[in-house]
């Protein structure tokens, strides 16, 4: 077969998934249009990555000037002044103890990095992560992954090192917040005590609401045990913010909703407005131990462009009001979607904090539903709301729009998801 008998996309490799067919053209706001001018509802935010909209005007607009300037500055060789920029504006943010930082590419690059820093910073072999979690594809990354097989499917053995504890979901275990809480923190005692000892733990990475494992807030109390016992064995104590950081949860990042102090924060996604870069920020004295040219790579911090449309984004996120826009529209939604729950029993939990909402759909014995899960997304998907579903089980539809979303386009999709859960009747 020749390059000219093949369709559009067989050049693609099969590995990826997809939700849809569709191949937008343009992107504006929470939209997104195709060659015909099929206008689509986008609430995947790209899996959470537009947080400021599709092509926002001042994003644009800084990508198209410093085009013209620099575009690419080899981090090892010279010093991007954007990337100077960057960092500057991050330590405006973050806690007041957070004052270093090192840029990547992806998630799952800064995931890697974060665990090489950890490990160099306290001379530990090991890391502790969460079932449902999902820190990255990479080898290291995927061995810390933990919410679907299909992420590890036929690539293990993975890295060593890396202990799975319970995470604290509490629908899931049909209990009390308090009683999940408690379970899981003896559950990591145990862990402890049976497969790594707290002094070659290097760290304990959490994210504070698992993304791809169920949209599941860890609650406040569990976040503050851990810095509690991360204080006291001297481990550090990592929070994964690549999807709910940037405004996502009504915060700037996630963990301030539970007032703990991270040794290093992971950051990519709404980073930088569809560009890609991410990165790790952390201590100057755990920073100080990270040994100079022990970690790296060609274009970590030296895309300017990228930088630059970082610097744009949180200029926009501030100045638009775009972290209480995503407390006040997530509070909306979740409203619309409990009256729903209370129509439909098939949904069986709704849960989040912001715009990172889950809906968990659950069969009349308990247990998980995913197929009345897909045939909703799909009835939302003829309807041009994309959504995305996620959880080990895959019967969570996940509601991550982009920040700028309004009233009414929250109204908007309540209804084509209300039409689609009347299909289930």
């Amino acid at each position: 077969m020749t390059t000219a008998t093949l369709s559009q996309t067989e050049l693609l490799s099969p590995v990826w998934t997809h939700l849809t067919d569709i191949q937008p053209v343009k992107g504006e706001g929470i939209y997104l249009y195709d060659e015909e001018e099929n206008r689509y509802t986008d609430f995947t935010s790209g899996i959470g990555v537009v947080n400021t909209g599709h092509c926002h005007p001042k994003v644009v607009e800084a990508i198209q000037q410093q085009s013209t300037e620099l575009l690419f500055g080899q981090m090892n060789c010279v010093i991007p002044p954007t990337t100077v920029k960057l960092a500057e504006k991050l330590n405006t943010l973050t806690p007041e103890h957070i004052n270093r930082f090192f840029f990547a590419n992806s998630g799952a690059e800064a995931t890697e990095a974060c665990v090489k820093l950890a490990k160099q910073a306290t001379g530990r072999q090991h890391v502790i992560v969460f079932q449902g979690s999902f820190h990255g594809r990479t080898h290291m990354a995927m061995a810390m992954t933990t919410s679907k097989t299909v992420y590890r499917y036929k690539y293990q053995p993975l890295p060593g090192g890396v202990f799975v504890s319970p995470f604290p979901a509490s629908y899931y275990y049909g209990w009390s917040e308090d009683e999940a809480t408690d379970f899981c923190l003896q559950q990591l005692d145990l862990l402890f005590q049976g497969q790594t000892a707290p002094e070659e733990t290097a760290a304990i990475i959490i994210e504070p609401i698992l993304g791809e494992g169920g949209y599941t807030p860890a609650p406040a109390k569990f976040l503050q045990k851990l810095r509690e016992i991360c204080d006291e064995h001297g481990i550090l104590l990592v929070l994964d913010e690549v999807q709910s950081g940037f405004g996502r949860t009504g915060k700037l990042f996630c963990f301030e909703h539970a007032e703990v102090k991270p040794d290093i924060i992971v950051m990519a996604k709404g980073l930088g407005s569809g560009l890609p870069i991410s990165g790790i920020a952390s201590t100057e004295e755990i920073m100080s131990k990270w040994l100079p040219g022990t970690h790296g790579g060609t274009y970590g911090g030296g895309s300017a462009i990228a930088s630059a449309a970082a610097c744009a984004t949180i200029d926009v996120i501030y100045e638009e009001g775009l972290i209480e826009n995503a407390a006040a529209r997530g509070a909306q939604l979740m409203e619309g979607l409990r009256k729903l729950q209370e129509k439909y029993p098939v949904i069986g939990d709704i849960r989040g904090k912001g715009l990172m909402v889950g809906t968990e759909f659950t069969k009349a014995d308990g247990k998980p539903d995913p197929e009345t899960t897909s045939r909703v997304l799909q009835a939302c998907l003829k309807k041009k709301l994309l959504l995305l579903s996620c959880g080990s089980y895959k019967n969570v539809l996940r509601w991550i729009p982009p920040l700028v979303v309004t009233e009414e386009q929250i109204e908007e999709a309540l209804e084509i998801f209300a039409e689609a859960m009347s299909n289930e009747q």
